[in-house]
């Protein structure tokens, strides 16, 4: 084993925690303290409070660049070094405390309403007494744009161009994400609202920099790969180096304020055909030469930086790599996905457990006739009365997926899930877009769904998500920026005659795409 592959085995150990998990280890486990500290411990931990609070104030309230450098240093050690609870002490306080002066705004706001409106017949030919008039309203104007600015803009504008100062803001948003989680503070609310805006801002992709990842990368590099990569996990060396040799491709974004450190990568296997299963992409051996390759498939996308939820960057990494790539490989002519459904089996069993709670009479019986005669003769177990929706409830939530043994179950499976499959995924909404955060991620970037693929994914987290299965989404550079409008103005989803044939019969349909 050479150097590198020594030094990434070590660092990552090849087995990644998710993402969130990562960060959260290690932003908190050696802040961790013990329940049964002593006294001493929780002064000093309060002190510490006291110094980050009164850093923090530093940095919004001076100016002098040489003190205000080493205020940043202060308040950004300072605040890795407290407690989750601290944090969020500290995160409220700077939500509440450093918020915008509203009496002022409401001040200017009455001075403008009280403000009357030029009558245009009193303008001469060049608008000269127009200007006159106006010029009230324009001071008033500049001074609620300044008043509505709250102080906490100061610390996140001069965090930001301080050395290391974007990655902390991602952190220090993670923080404030987690709040919401447990809590719904509206002034937290709003802090995360104004700092994603910030950060949507400072990560444009005239911001970032796309990178093609190789073996040829330093390890720690590869190491953040191992460790963040959330779909599907790096087993060993062996499947690093296949995911970055011949017949792959990886690219990440890069901000130059973060360097060595990809924000969010993408994973793309070149195939001939676009893949019905992740055992053909993951484990394909050899690779199908890149010459006879026509189709780039997106098996994975990752984010390294919890703290940018919501800031759309795979978005533009996508129409990034499809674009390079079709510039450096003319060949390639289909561009797809092999994606998870993350929430298919959440939504199911749901409906599924409704039943049991409010009988058939209040519930909807989302199985059809011959859909419940199959499941009760497949099912040999099940007892006189049991409906089909009580069968497939009890098969689903089995243990060990014992229903995937039974090729007869199986059989009688495949329809019915992949019917329920297509019909969550193109007509179960949430806010007039797409339920699955996976299938509204695709389908706003301009995306059609292509096809649904049967027992894709039969490790145990594909089996528990989606009952191991996978949807192709399909990119069309005719049609990318027509869908992504419909979608984004109407909540329109683009589906294949194959996907909304599952949706009117349970019989399967020719694959279209191949």
């Amino acid at each position: 084993m050479n150097k590198k592959g020594l030094a990434i085995l070590l660092r990552s150990k090849m087995r990644p925690l998710s993402p969130v998990s990562k960060v959260n280890q290690l932003q908190h486990a050696p802040l961790e303290r013990n329940v049964s500290a002593t006294q001493n411990v929780s002064i000093k931990t309060e002190r510490d409070f006291g110094q980050v609070r009164e850093s923090m104030h530093s940095v919004i309230s001076m100016n002098k660049k040489e003190i205000l450098d080493t205020a940043l240093n202060e308040f950004s050690e300072g605040y890795f070094s407290l407690s989750k609870e601290n944090r969020c002490k500290l995160l409220l306080i700077l939500a509440r405390e450093y918020d915008l002066n509203r009496s002022k705004v409401r001040d200017l706001m009455k001075q403008y309403v009280g403000l009357e409106i030029p009558n245009g017949d009193e303008i001469d030919e060049h608008g000269r007494e127009m200007d006159s008039h106006l010029s009230a309203f324009y001071r008033i104007e500049r001074n609620l744009r300044h008043a509505l600015k709250p102080m906490y803009e100061v610390l996140f504008e001069r965090l930001n161009t301080h050395p290391g100062g974007l990655k902390f803001l991602a952190s220090v948003r993670a923080d404030i994400l987690s709040i919401i989680a447990d809590e719904n503070v509206a002034s937290i609310r709003a802090l995360d609202s104004y700092l994603k805006e910030k950060l949507i801002t400072w990560l444009s992709p005239a911001n970032l920099e796309l990178h093609q990842i190789t073996w040829d990368d330093p390890a720690s590099l590869l190491e953040k790969i191992v460790a963040y990569e959330a779909v599907h996990p790096i087993s060993n060396l062996i499947d690093l180096k296949r995911r970055l040799g011949l017949g792959r491709r990886c690219f990440g974004y890069i901000h130059p304020s973060i360097p060595g450190e990809p924000l969010i990568f993408i994973e793309v296997a070149l195939m001939k055909n676009i893949a019905c299963t992740i055992q053909e992409v993951l484990w394909h051996d050899p690779p199908t030469p890149e010459c006879e390759a026509t189709t780039a498939l997106f098996y994975s996308i990752s984010s390294t930086q919890p703290g940018l939820a919501g800031v759309n960057l795979g978005k533009f990494l996508i129409k990034r790599v499809i674009y390079l790539v079709k510039k450096d490989m003319p060949n390639i002519h289909n561009f797809a996905t092999l994606s998870p459904i993350p929430g298919f089996m959440q939504w199911l069993l749901s409906k599924l457990a409704s039943s049991e709670r409010s009988g058939p009479i209040f519930c909807e019986n989302i199985l059809k006739p011959e859909e419940e005669r199959a499941l009760l003769d497949a099912y040999k177990d099940s007892t006189t009365g049991e409906s089909g929706m009580e069968v497939l409830l009890h098969l689903l939530t089995s243990t060990n997926h014992e229903w995937t043994r039974s090729d007869r179950l199986i059989t009688v499976f495949e329809p019915i899930l992949l019917r329920l499959c297509a019909r969550y995924l193109v007509l179960e909404k949430k806010r007039g877009k797409a339920l699955d955060s996976v299938a509204n991620f695709h389908l706003q970037n301009g995306a059609m769904i292509g096809r649904l693929n049967w027992m894709a994914d039969r490790s145990e987290k594909g089996l528990s998500q989606s009952g191991g299965i996978m949807v192709n989404y399909i990119y069309s550079l005719e049609h990318i920026e027509d869908y992504a409008q419909a979608y984004f103005s109407t909540g329109h989803i683009q589906a294949s005659p194959d996907v909304h044939h599952h949706i009117q019969s349970p019989e399967r349909n020719e694959d279209p795409i191949n």
